[in-house]
C-alpha cells in the first residue's frame, strides 16, 4: 500500500534537489558575472596585446605560494612557454589560449581568473577553497606567443597549429602534447576566438560563444569522456542564457583527426572547446572576456564537485549550430539604376580589421561582400532602403595637400551634395602609407587613385549614397552608416586609399 505513495515522494525529491543545484549554479553565476570589475586585469584593456605584455603578470606571480610558474618550452622563434600551476586537489584541469595568436579573449579572463584566485573576504573564499582543495588548474596563457606578437593566427612557421596534433611539425605543438602526456588531465579547456559573423543557428543574433564536445572519431560516439563534455557545455549554456539569450551556439562535431580538441577527447581527457565570438558594440570584447571568466570558473566549480554529472547530455544537441547568417551590415530593398533599368537590391557589408603599428591597432576597411537577394542573411545593422536609389557618390573637384586639411572640412555638407570622395594633391606625402584610415567620415582618394566607376557591387570598397527625390538620406562611407537628418561624426570611420 506504501510502495505508490514512497515512489512519487522519492522522485519529487530529487526533482527538488536537482532544481535547487541549478538554482545555486545560476546564483553562483551571477555573483561571478557581478564581481568580474573587481579582478578585472587593468593592465589588459584591448585584445591586441603580445608576450611581453603579459610576462610581468606572470613574473609578479613568482614566488606566491599560490602558484607555480614553469616554462614549458619555446616557440619556434624563441619566446619561452609559461605554464601556471594553482591548487592541489585530485581532478587535474589543462587550459589553454592563444593556440592561435590573433584570439586573445581567454588569455585575457585567465588573468583575471588568477586576481580572483588571489581575492579573499569577498563571499567566494568557500568557492576558492572547493576550487583550490578539489582541482588542479595548469594555464598556459598564450601558447602562440609568435602569432600573438603578429597578431595572426598561424604560428611563425605559417602552420594552423590547432591542425597539427598528428605531425607535430610545430615546438608549440609537441609542448602541448608533452603536457597531456606528463600531466594526464581529466578535463582540458581549448580556449579560442572566433569571427563575429557566425550567427546562433539560422537566426539574425550573433553567436557570442560557441562550444564543442569534440568527437575523437569519424562516427560521432559518444563514450563516458565525451558525455562529460557535453554536460560541462549544457551547465555553461545555461548560465550564459541570461547574459545572452539565444546567443549560444555549438559547432558541428564533424570528427577532424589533426585537431587538438579531437586526439585530446581521443587521447582520454575531457575536452570542452569554447569560442568567443562577436556582441555588437564590444569590438575590443570586453564584455565577452567577462562572459568568459563566468563561465569558466562556474565550469570549474561543476568539475570540483562533480555535479556536471545531474545535466542531461541530451540538452547539448538543443544548442543551434554555429551558421554563417550575419553581415556587419545588410542595406535592404535598395533601388539600382542600371542601363537604363531599375532594380531593387540587397547589399552584404562587412568591416574588416587591418593592423597597423604593429599589429597592436586596427582599423577597418569595407568591402561590399555580397550584391542581390540577401533575404535569408541578416545584419548586425541592418538599413531599410525602401525608396531609395543607390549612387556612386561623386569626387569634390579641390585636391588638398593632406588628411589633416580635410578634416577641417565640414564632412555634412559634403556628404548632403553627394560628395564622398576627396581628393588628395599629387605632392602629397601620405602615399607612403599604403592603405589607411581617417577619422573625417569621407572616402579620401590619394593622387592617382580613381573612385570606382557606375553603380557601387560586389568587391568594392563600401562608399556610396542612397538618395530619395534627388536628396541623400544616408551616405554609406567605408561600411559606416550615416544619417544625413541625426549626423554623427564620432560614428565610423573613414578611408585612405
Amino acid at each position: 500500500m506504501t510502495r505508490p505513495i514512497i515512489l512519487p515522494l522519492f522522485f519529487l525529491l530529487i526533482t527538488l534537489i536537482t532544481v535547487d543545484s541549478q538554482a545555486q549554479t545560476k546564483d553562483l553565476a551571477d555573483r561571478l558575472f557581478k564581481v568580474h570589475e573587481t579582478y578585472r586585469e587593468a593592465v589588459l584593456t584591448q585584445r591586441r596585446f603580445k608576450q611581453k605584455d603579459i610576462l610581468p603578470l606572470i613574473s609578479r606571480r613568482q614566488g606566491n605560494a599560490l602558484y607555480q610558474i614553469e616554462k614549458v618550452g619555446d616557440s619556434f622563434e624563441g619566446r619561452g612557454i609559461q605554464m601556471i600551476k594553482v591548487g592541489n586537489g585530485k581532478k587535474k584541469v589543462l587550459l589553454w589560449t592563444q593556440m592561435h595568436g590573433d584570439e586573445p579573449t581567454a588569455t585575457m579572463a585567465s588573468f583575471d581568473i588568477f586576481n580572483f584566485l588571489e581575492g579573499k573576504n569577498d563571499g567566494f573564499d568557500e568557492l576558492r577553497r572547493k576550487l583550490l582543495d578539489n582541482t588542479t588548474l595548469y594555464f598556459v596563457p598564450m601558447l602562440n606567443p609568435d602569432g600573438a606578437e603578429r597578431y595572426q593566427r598561424r604560428t611563425a612557421q605559417g602552420i594552423d597549429m590547432n591542425r597539427d596534433a598528428a605531425a607535430r611539425q610545430t615546438p608549440e605543438a609537441q609542448i602541448l602534447k608533452g603536457l597531456v602526456d606528463r600531466l594526464k588531465p581529466d578535463y582540458g579547456f581549448n580556449l579560442h576566438d572566433q569571427s563575429p559573423r557566425y550567427s546562433a543557428g539560422r537566426s539574425a543574433k550573433v553567436a557570442t560563444i560557441s562550444f564543442l564536445a569534440t568527437s575523437y572519431d569519424y562516427e560521432l560516439s559518444v563514450n563516458d569522456v565525451r558525455q562529460r563534455s557535453m554536460q560541462l557545455i549544457v551547465g555553461m549554456n545555461k548560465v550564459l542564457q541570461k547574459y545572452i539569450p539565444g546567443q549560444v551556439a555549438r559547432y558541428a562535431d564533424d570528427h577532424e583527426p589533426r585537431g587538438f580538441g579531437d586526439n585530446v577527447q581521443k587521447w582520454g581527457t575531457t575536452l570542452v572547446l569554447i569560442e568567443s565570438g562577436g556582441y555588437v558594440g564590444d569590438p575590443e570584447k570586453q564584455y565577452i572576456r567577462q562572459l568568459n571568466f563566468m563561465a569558466i570558473l562556474s565550469a570549474l566549480d561543476k568539475i570540483a564537485d562533480n555535479s556536471l554529472t545531474k545535466e542531461n547530455r541530451e540538452e547539448y544537441y538543443d544548442i543551434p549550430e554555429n551558421g554563417r547568417w550575419v553581415y556587419d551590415l545588410v542595406v535592404r530593398n535598395a533601388t539600382v539604376r542600371q542601363a537604363g533599368k531599375s532594380f531593387t537590391t540587397d547589399l552584404g557589408i562587412n568591416r574588416n580589421e587591418v593592423s597597423y603599428a604593429n599589429a597592436t591597432k586596427f582599423f577597418y576597411y569595407s568591402k561590399i561582400e555580397d550584391f542581390g537577394d540577401l533575404h535569408p542573411q541578416f545584419g548586425s545593422q541592418e538599413v531599410d532602403a525602401t525608396g531609395l536609389t543607390i549612387e556612386k557618390g561623386k569626387v569634390y573637384p579641390t585636391a588638398f595637400r593632406n588628411v589633416s586639411e580635410i578634416s577641417k572640412l565640414n564632412a555634412l555638407n559634403l556628404l548632403k551634395e553627394g560628395y564622398t570622395y576627396v581628393r588628395l594633391a599629387a605632392d602629397s606625402n601620405t602615399r607612403a602609407l599604403g592603405l589607411y584610415f581617417t577619422t573625417t567620415p569621407l572616402h579620401i582618394l590619394r593622387s592617382g587613385q580613381t573612385a570606382p566607376s557606375g553603380t557601387p557591387g560586389l568587391g568594392n570598397t563600401a562608399t556610396f549614397i542612397l538618395k530619395k527625390a534627388g536628396k541623400v538620406k544616408y551616405a554609406v562611407i567605408n561600411g559606416f552608416v550615416h544619417d544625413l537628418d541625426d549626423f554623427n561624426t564620432e560614428k565610423g570611420q573613414g578611408i585612405v586609399e
